[in-house]
């Protein structure tokens, strides 16, 4: 089922990505490229306050230690998808806890 969840995440914002490339992220959301490589990468949109979890914290410098410090656009990390999807959700559920 978590194969299904990830197809429908990347093809869906494949698919659209014409219409929705200028379009911002929503209030409150932060744009993530998620990939180990740009074939794999999908586009995201994760909550921006689980960026301040010290779990997403040292994601985020394995990631830049992966692509280094160069900015252009969306926030790349450097992960397999199905690894990042269970981090969000582990995030969300601790959070809500």
């Amino acid at each position: 089922m978590r194969g299904m969840a990830k197809k429908l995440l990347c093809c869906g914002s494949k698919k659209f990505a014409s219409s929705r490339t200028s379009a911002l992220p929503e209030e409150g959301r932060v744009r993530v490229y998620v990939g180990k490589d740009k074939e794999s990468q999908c586009k995201l949109e994760v909550e921006a306050n689980l960026l301040n979890h010290p779990m997403f914290e040292d994601l985020l410098r394995l990631s830049e230690e992966e692509f280094g410090h160069s900015y252009e656009g969306a926030l790349r990390i450097a992960c397999d998808i199905d690894v990042f999807i269970n981090l969000i959700n582990l995030l969300k559920n601790h959070a809500s806890s």
